[in-house]
């Protein structure tokens, strides 16, 4: 593959954080940078070269972002995959539709994990309702999740019976769904991969991730699992990127079971929140490795530099006027990211911080007494 180089033009469809910090590694390495988003107020236009304000299938401004752009990539699964086989007709496109149509569904997601030789948590698809007239007692209890579309832990509904499954899938809409059984955790862990080529293929180091209502809270990193996990789920990770052909920065989430079982969750094909800790705490951030591996170019050193905790800022703590930023700005351990939005409602990402530290631990107490006071 030719290596793209500065001061070329990227693309990216999508405006919002990830697309953001993809223009803004982009930038600081000498490239130009176009941005495709409807929104007149997207994050990543605001830093951008270029600001192509249409909807991502509009095929007029498709047309304008490859004839302008040396290679395209996106910041989020759900843009029609028939935007980028557009793209992908007439300019370089990094991840491919295909790989991108893979994650967008949770049961082509499924089915092509464990096609691939890969631990995924027992599910049934279910496409109709007369997939469910079967014996459900061995996925329950269970999570019946949208098929499509969920994110965040939205599409998603906590099933203990046949009736609530019966219940939820018509709450639903009677739309695709996948039901998975619910396994005894340990922890949730994730690994960020950036593969150009099967012989250029670089992992970060896996990072232990904390929910709350479904969505990223805090990710400790190095992650508090044993050395032998972490190298199972490194290996599984770049395994599935190898099935796919993958070429870009993959996401893999993982649950750990209680007696050190390994199974793959979700996939994203893009930059991940987990990975946010990446601007301040390794070698090269995952949005440098996006930009390397769009142009060509080989992943970058991924070495973590020091113990580092992200906290995950949402929408909820802005009340009536901005947090006190002085409380994370006054710690020189932490660093903080806004992603300028122009409003902020609960459950929003607005942001992040991160926190180093000579431990793990000493990172995390301190991360978590800076969330208390930004949450009172």
């Amino acid at each position: 593959m030719a290596h793209i180089l500065p001061p070329a033009m990227l693309g990216i469809l999508g405006g919002g954080q990830l697309g953001r910090m993809f223009a803004m590694a982009a930038r600081s390495m000498g490239y130009r940078v176009t941005v495709l988003d409807p929104d007149v107020q997207s994050p990543a236009g605001s830093v951008a070269d270029r600001h192509i304000r249409a909807a991502y299938d509009d095929e007029g401004a498709l047309e304008d972002l490859a004839s302008g752009c040396a290679a395209v990539t996106t910041e989020f699964e759900n843009v029609p995959a028939d935007s980028l086989r557009f793209l992908e007709s007439r300019t370089r496109v990094s991840p491919s539709s295909a790989c991108v149509a893979i994650a967008q569904d949770r049961i082509l997601e499924k089915r092509y994990i464990a096609g691939a030789g890969l631990a995924v948590a027992p599910f049934l698809a279910v496409d109709a309702p007369q997939d469910l007239a079967g014996d459900l007692a061995p996925l329950l209890p269970g999570i019946l999740k949208t098929a499509r579309f969920g994110y965040d832990g939205k599409g998603q509904v906590r099933v203990a019976t046949p009736e609530d499954v019966h219940g939820a899938f018509e709450a639903l809409g009677c739309r695709p769904c996948v039901l998975e059984k619910r396994l005894d955790l340990e922890t949730e862990i994730s690994v960020i991969v950036a593969r150009t080529s099967a012989e250029l293929v670089r992992t970060f180091p896996v990072a232990e991730n904390r929910h709350e209502a479904g969505i990223l809270d805090v990710s400790i990193v190095p992650a508090r699992v044993t050395p032998d996990i972490a190298a199972r789920a490194c290996e599984m990770a770049c395994a599935l990127a190898e099935a796919m052909d993958y070429i870009g920065v993959l996401a893999v989430e993982f649950f750990v079971l209680e007696e050190g079982g390994l199974v793959i969750n979700e996939i994203a094909p893009r930059p991940h929140n987990s990975g946010h800790h990446t601007l301040d705490a390794c070698a090269v951030s995952q949005f440098g490795q996006q930009v390397r591996t769009l142009c060509g170019l080989p992943p970058a050193d991924t070495r973590l530099l020091s113990p580092v905790v992200m906290v995950n800022l949402l929408g909820d703590i802005w009340r009536d006027d901005e947090p006190a930023w002085d409380l994370v700005l006054s710690e020189p351990a932490a660093v903080l990211h806004l992603y300028g939005k122009a409003s902020a409602r609960a459950g929003r990402k607005m942001g992040h911080f991160n926190v180093l530290a000579e431990t793990v631990d000493a990172a995390l107490e301190k991360a978590e007494a800076l969330k208390r006071a930004l949450r009172r």
